[in-house]
This record gives C-alpha cells, sequence and structure tokens, in this order.
C-alpha cells in the first residue's frame, strides 16, 4: 500500500468485530467505483466528498493502472477534501482508468491505519481490492475458523473475511471466486471491488446496504447514493437490486443473481438519518419522505405552540412538514455549528456535553416566550436530546414540546449502524413518560408505527412480511445474528457457572 501502516492497534479481540461501542448513532460507510476513466481518481475523490455524511473518520482510494500492471492506493485518517485534492498530492499518485473509494465510519475494528478501506490483496489469479459498507454478522465466527485453519489477517475489519474468503475459492473466474465468498456471508453489504480487468459491484440479499449504478459518458459508476452521480455529472441507471452482483468489464454490464430468493428488506434508517437529502432511494425522495414523516407526525400529535424548531439538521425536513400541517411558523431556534466533530466521537460524557454546547446554540430572539414544538429524527440515547431541550428552555421557552420523527429506537443494529447497546437505548428501558420526565419537556411524542409506513408509500407494516429492515423498532431481524447469538450464549455460560 502507499502509506506505511504503523500497526499500533494492540491487536484483535472479540470487540473488534462488535458494533456499538461509541455514544449516539454513526453514519455507515460509503463506496464509489467508476471503470473506463482517465480521471478515475478524481472522480472518486469527487464521488467520495459527496459521500462525506457517511463517514468521516477515514477514507481511500484504489486505482488499477493498466499500463504498469499496477495497482495504487492512498489511505488517510480524515477528511475526503483533506486528503484528496485536484491539483497534485494524492490524486496524481493515482493514476488509472478504474478505481473504488470508500469512507469510514468504523462499526468493526479499530479506527488505525491498517483499518482503513479499500483493503488491497494479490491473489492467485491477480489483484483483488475491497470496499464495504456493512456489517457481517457471523464475520467473527468466519474469522476464527479461517484464523484455525491458518489464515493470517492484516486488519481487524470484518471486510478482510471477504477477501480471504474469495483468496480460498477453487473456482477459475474471479467473480465465481468472490461470489463463493459472499455466499457464506450473514448480513448486509454493499461492496465494490476493483481487479486487473473488472469493476465488480454486490449487493446482500436483503438489500439492507444501498447501491446505484450510473453511467457518466458510456463509462459505468458505482456507488452508495444518488448524490454521488450528481456530484460527478453521472446519470442514474438503476438501483443495484437485492442479491444482485454486478460484473464491469470493457465490453458490457453483466448482472448475476446468484443467492436463493428472499424477501428484500432495505434499512429503513437511509430514509430517517444516513442518506444525503437530495438522494434518491429506491426511487423516493428522502428529502420528501423526511417531510412527510412530519406531516403524519403534526397529524398524529398536534399540540398549540407558537414555534415549530428543528433539531438540526437531521430534524429540518420533518420540521417543515410539521409546520406546514400544523399551520405553526417554522423557526431555526437553533442554529448549528458546522465545524464541530460529531457528539458522540468524544470518549467521555463531559466531553460529549461540552461538544453539544460548541455544535449548537439557541438562537434566543425567536425562543424567548415561546412555546416551541422541537423536531428531531430521533432519539437514541438521551443525552444529546436532554442537553438541547435545557439549552431551549435557557434561551427563555415557555413550553418545549418534544417530536420524534421515527418510532422508538428499543432494539441495536447489527447490519453496519454504530448504535448503542439495547441497554443503553433509552426507549428500551423507559416508558414514553419516563422519557418526557427525563428530557425534562412539556410532551413527548413519536410517529407510530403505522403512521411511519404511510409516509414512506407503504399504507401500512405487513407484520408477516415487512417492507423494510425496521428492527430498530420493533426487533424483527431479517437474518440470522449468529455473533450477537453466540455472545448471549456465552454470557449466558458465565452467569450460570456464577450461579454454580
Amino acid at each position: 500500500m502507499a502509506s506505511p501502516d504503523p500497526f499500533f492497534d494492540p491487536g484483535l479481540d472479540d470487540d473488534d468485530f462488535r458494533p456499538g461501542k461509541k455514544d449516539g448513532m454513526g453514519h455507515k460507510c460509503g463506496v464509489f467505483g467508476v471503470f473506463g476513466r482517465d480521471d478515475a481518481a478524481i472522480l472518486t475523490a469527487l464521488g467520495l466528498h459527496a459521500l462525506q455524511h457517511r463517514g468521516q473518520e477515514a477514507c481511500g482510494i484504489v486505482t488499477f493502472d493498466g499500463k504498469g500492471g499496477t495497482f495504487r492506493s492512498e489511505r488517510h485518517m480524515g477528511l475526503v477534501g483533506d486528503s484528496f485534492s485536484h491539483d497534485g498530492g494524492a490524486v496524481e499518485r493515482l493514476p488509472g482508468r478504474a478505481a473504488i473509494g470508500h469512507n469510514r465510519y468504523s462499526t468493526s475494528g479499530r479506527v488505525v491505519l491498517r483499518n482503513i478501506q479499500p483493503i488491497y490483496a494479490d491473489l492467485a489469479h491477480g489483484g483483488l481490492a475491497i470496499a464495504h459498507n456493512g456489517n457481517l454478522t457471523n464475520a467473527r465466527a468466519i474469522h476464527h475458523d479461517l484464523v484455525q485453519n491458518g489464515a493470517i489477517f492484516q486488519s481487524t475489519m470484518d471486510t478482510e473475511v471477504v477477501l480471504q474468503l474469495t483468496a480460498r475459492s477453487m473456482r477459475n473466474r474471479i467473480e465465481d471466486r468472490f461470489i463463493d465468498a459472499l455466499r457464506q456471508l450473514q448480513g448486509g453489504y454493499a461492496i465494490v471491488a476493483l481487479t486487473n480487468d473488472k469493476l465488480i459491484g454486490a449487493r446482500d440479499p436483503w438489500g439492507l446496504r444501498p447501491l446505484v449504478l450510473g453511467e457518466i459518458d458510456g463509462a459505468p459508476v458505482l456507488c452508495s447514493e444518488t448524490c454521488a452521480l450528481d456530484a460527478i455529472g453521472a446519470s442514474f441507471v438503476r438501483n443495484i437490486e437485492a442479491g444482485e452482483v454486478v460484473v464491469i468489464d470493457r465490453e458490457r454490464v453483466e448482472s448475476l443473481m446468484p443467492f436463493p430468493h428472499v424477501r428484500a428488506t432495505p434499512c429503513v434508517f437511509e430514509y430517517v438519518y444516513f442518506a444525503r437529502p437530495d438522494s434518491i432511494m429506491h426511487g423516493q425522495s428522502v428529502y420528501e419522505t423526511r417531510e412527510r414523516f412530519g406531516r403524519v407526525l403534526a397529524r398524529e400529535s398536534h399540540v398549540d405552540a407558537d414555534l415549530i424548531c428543528p433539531v438540526p439538521d437531521g430534524g429540518n425536513p420533518a420540521a417543515l412538514g410539521y409546520a406546514e400541517a400544523s399551520g405553526i411558523p417554522f423557526g431555526f431556534g437553533i442554529i448549528r455549528n458546522h465545524y464541530v466533530g460529531r457528539t458522540f466521537i468524544q470518549p467521555t460524557q463531559s466531553g460529549r456535553q461540552r461538544s453539544i454546547s460548541r455544535k449548537h446554540a439557541p438562537n434566543r430572539p425567536i425562543l424567548e416566550g415561546k412555546r416551541v414544538v422541537l423536531v428531531d429524527d430521533s432519539i437514541v440515547r438521551g443525552n444529546t436530546s436532554q442537553r438541547i431541550v435545557q439549552m431551549i428552555r435557557d434561551a427563555g421557552a415557555s413550553e418545549i414540546h418534544f417530536r420524534v420523527a421515527s418510532p422508538p429506537i428499543k432494539h441495536p443494529d447489527f447490519y453496519g449502524i454504530d448504535m448503542p447497546s439495547k441497554e443503553e437505548l433509552i426507549a428500551s428501558s423507559m416508558t414514553i413518560d419516563q422519557m418526557k420526565r427525563y428530557l425534562k419537556v412539556d410532551s413527548l411524542s413519536f410517529i407510530s408505527l403505522s403512521g411511519f409506513y404511510e409516509a414512506l408509500g407503504q399504507g401500512k407494516r405487513n407484520d408477516s412480511a415487512p417492507q423494510f429492515a425496521d428492527h430498530c423498532f420493533t426487533g424483527d431481524y431479517p437474518t440470522p445474528l449468529l455473533d450477537r447469538d453466540h455472545d448471549m450464549a456465552s454470557k449466558e455460560q458465565q452467569l450460570s457457572l456464577l450461579d454454580d
């Protein structure tokens, strides 16, 4: 790889494959790939910049230089704009007509250089680079078996499991070896992979993680969201289907459907929280969907008030929808400082609280003496929400009514969202009334699950076959959770030994 790896990570332990170690809810990663362009690295950097909201910890690009017959890699901590510029530096060190890139928000593996993607290895049939968005729910079990059989891992990411399994396949074509690896995985993933002569994209059979196909002047593009296509002037072609593998070479874009059919259940949090508002997800405008959440919320939980105030930026569209439906004026009662890191990255509670005060400031003139409806996209732990409520109260609001544009989050995610454990989720341990008292608000309401599905254009939830992966609300996980179940069994065994 282009950058030396300091290997200051003390090593692999079980916790490296366990999501939910940070406060709050972390973005998933973003992936991008382009094939057949002289400016592949520049386009990838632009695409990653558009996907920066999906991960701010690290970024990387791998290209294949057909003239030199070599893969080139640049991996860096921090933001895309700080690492990949258009006027030299890292981009200039990435020649080639094909490239893949990755923005990282870690849900497995510590944040060190060797855990930055894309990852690369020389295999028997040529080089392979992989970038992955998601989380594998059986990664730790596979990792254990591979190590027991002599595998040597260079990172603590679940993504390397895919590389190792591909290397062990006995198939001839690289795409068949790659599919062999995917068949052994459980969980959510959108993967872009680069070989000597192919760009490959894959989406898990449940469609949990998003992946779209675009085109720029005849060159195929794969990326997590349509906003990345807009950023480079590419046109949208279609969504990669759940369970689909696309193989792109100089001649064509080949579509393969190698997995047994299961009902697709895309992650509903793309609409709630993760996707950029200007993206289109499965034919729906993310912005318009979030506005509908607010309109339904206003209908379900109207309250007399003077001001509708969003918690920026996530609550903005829902607050606008709430204001429109309720007839109550909209105003930015909270001003966000966009140059402060996310609150849940802070290692201590006191650090998180200081970060909250730096990140949000009250707009006192429009809050003082007002009955305020505070609208946010979700409540996870409740720490940040509690601080924001107190800030609004201190600014002179006479009443605060909290409205949430998603149902209560009662269960953790295991498919690529960095989320606290069930015990740390406020809605899993408190009733609505208890949460109201904890937040110190005059009233608290969440959108109902039926109203949520109505806003998504689904009418109502089909309990026997839900249209989306809504397990964070319902506990109805779409896939087996082998690693989670193993952890629970081990914990129960330890407790039984203590009882004895």
